[in-house]
């Protein structure tokens, strides 16, 4: 098979550039860990990502030093480097951390910024160093937490991993490939299959389930899409419901990375064909039942994951970093639909309040699965609010209606923008056409009016203190109201001035008392 073979060079020739580009810190590593009389492995992603060109400055190995060894062997490493640090987070499931920073030793690289080990604005000048002893973990039944247990073979760490392209390692420091699992063909094929049986590796951990949803998205490309064996997919159709023992938070992150992938739109199709989406985001499958009002060639499922689809070429389009909030609003976007769908007569379907529907099944949602507050608000917001433009194309706006859309929107306006333009996926290109032209003149007023009013930052002419001044009234539910009053003088009629404001202030207090 000639395709196969050249993605087998290709994968080797990629593997050596990366390895020739680590070599400063991985041979020094291996070295002192050999001289202490212990193996050392770069393994994992490590190797797939080398093997696809991809890898970063994130380096996993795994050893046959206990944790305690590990610590002191790192702490000898990084002594005297100015920016590295050791960090034993994980030390009672096997795991320390180093970091070194790129220029040493070795590199032509800068050093750059000193941080905390995991903050993304620093960890880009550094290596960032996880090594872990030989390890298994396992779930019980009754158990949401690993049980970890030591090795002593690198064979025996392989064999628990999760999929063969991730089970692959390189010995250290002679570079030795070791791959007992045939991972390297699997990567170069493009299938995502268990060292084991999928029963036993999802046994041990079921999180694998959605790991392979997550791979599945993540390692599909332009010139290759991975898909799971079929023997995966019939376990995880199996064994679905032993994905409710993983604990909120662990189904929370990987759900995460999923969906912050460059191509979700396979992982999650993965996790709603197997049933694995019943047990962690039902109201995801749920949509596959609707016909969408304004779409009635696709139902909402695929409305959603275009709208998804469309929303992350935009954030790119837009120059922004992949966006979680603003992916999981276009995801999640009109899972109000299920439950607000009506036949009205002439066979049309209506979906009416599903947007506030919605927002309240986001948060319920978000909450059991542990997002932030945060990331909770902001989701459920949008989600509220991804209906408000419709009608602007039809009729004029005011001025005070696209200062309400900007003071609604508040600091999520620009994440309003991207999902409610992703929200347009007719096939009939007039109407998407008008809507887009729309939008743009919308976020042309708001640009102009923003230049004139800073309208992010909207307040009333006389503030609080002054209220209660020209009332002659303490603080009390009375001076919310008034102020209420004032911001909506504000809104429908642009600034006024303290003399204007005064005058319509002092004008709703006389009537209030008439």
């Amino acid at each position: 098979m000639p395709e196969a073979n050249d993605a087998l060079s290709l994968a080797q020739r990629n593997a050596v550039t990366e390895l020739l580009r680590i070599a400063p810190v991985v041979d020094r590593l291996g070295d002192l860990f050999v001289a202490a009389g212990f193996e050392l492995y770069l393994v994992g992603g490590s190797v797939r990502d080398a093997l696809r060109g991809e890898l970063g400055h994130d380096l996993d190995f795994t050893t046959s030093a206990r944790p305690d060894d590990i610590e002191a062997l790192l702490r000898q490493f990084t002594r005297g480097v100015p920016g590295a640090a050791v960090w034993d987070i994980g030390k009672e499931y096997g795991t320390i951390g180093a970091r070194v920073p790129l220029s040493w030793p070795g590199s032509a690289a800068e050093p750059g910024p000193v941080g905390d080990p995991g903050d993304s604005a620093a960890d880009w000048a550094y290596w960032l160093i996880e090594i872990t002893t030989f390890r298994s973990d396992v779930y019980r039944s009754d158990s949401r937490k690993p049980e970890v247990a030591f090795g002593d073979t690198i064979e025996g760490d392989l064999v628990r991993r999760d999929f063969t392209v991730n089970a692959m390692a390189i010995r250290l420091p002679d570079r030795e490939f070791v791959d007992p699992h045939h991972g390297l063909a699997d990567l170069s094929a493009g299938i995502l299959r268990t060292p084991g049986t999928p029963e036993q590796s999802f046994s041990d951990d079921p999180l694998r389930m959605m790991r392979a949803a997550r791979f599945t998205s993540q390692l599909s490309g332009p010139g290759l899409r991975f898909a799971p064996h079929p023997e995966v997919v019939a376990a995880m159709l199996a064994m679905a419901p032993r994905i409710e023992i993983i604990s909120a938070e662990r189904v929370r992150d990987e759900l995460s990375k999923l969906v912050l992938t460059d191509r979700p739109r396979p992982g999650l199709n993965l996790l709603v064909e197997t049933g694995i989406a019943d047990h962690v985001l039902p109201e995801l499958p749920a949509l596959r039942l609707e016909v969408d009002e304004h779409h009635r060639h696709k139902d909402v499922y695929d409305h959603s994951l275009t709208v998804l689809e469309q929303s992350i070429e935009l954030e790119r389009r837009r120059g922004h970093a992949p966006d979680l909030v603003g992916r999981l609003a276009a995801l999640l976007h009109d899972i109000g639909k299920p439950a607000t769908r009506r036949f009205e007569e002439g066979g049309k379907v209506s979906f009416h309040q599903h947007d506030v529907v919605g927002a309240k099944l986001v948060k319920k949602r978000l909450r059991e699965l542990r997002f932030s507050a945060e990331e909770i608000k902001h989701i459920a917001r949008l989600v509220e609010l991804h209906l408000r433009f419709h009608g602007y194309g039809e009729g004029q706006w005011t001025d005070s209606a696209v200062r309400r859309y900007v003071r609604d929107a508040g600091d999520q306006l620009e994440r309003l923008h991207i999902l409610t333009r992703a929200d347009c996926t007719t096939r009939n290109q007039r109407k998407a056409r008008r809507l887009r032209q729309a939008y743009d003149d919308l976020e042309k007023r708001i640009a102009t009016l923003a230049e004139q009013e800073e309208l992010a930052a909207i307040r009333p002419d006389l503030n609080g203190d002054q209220v209660m001044e020209l009332l002659g009234i303490g603080p009390s539910r009375t001076v919310g109201e008034a102020y209420q009053f004032l911001l909506n003088a504000r809104m429908e009629h642009g600034p006024l001035g303290e003399e204007r404001a005064t005058e319509l202030l002092l004008q709703w207090w006389a009537d209030r008392n008439a």
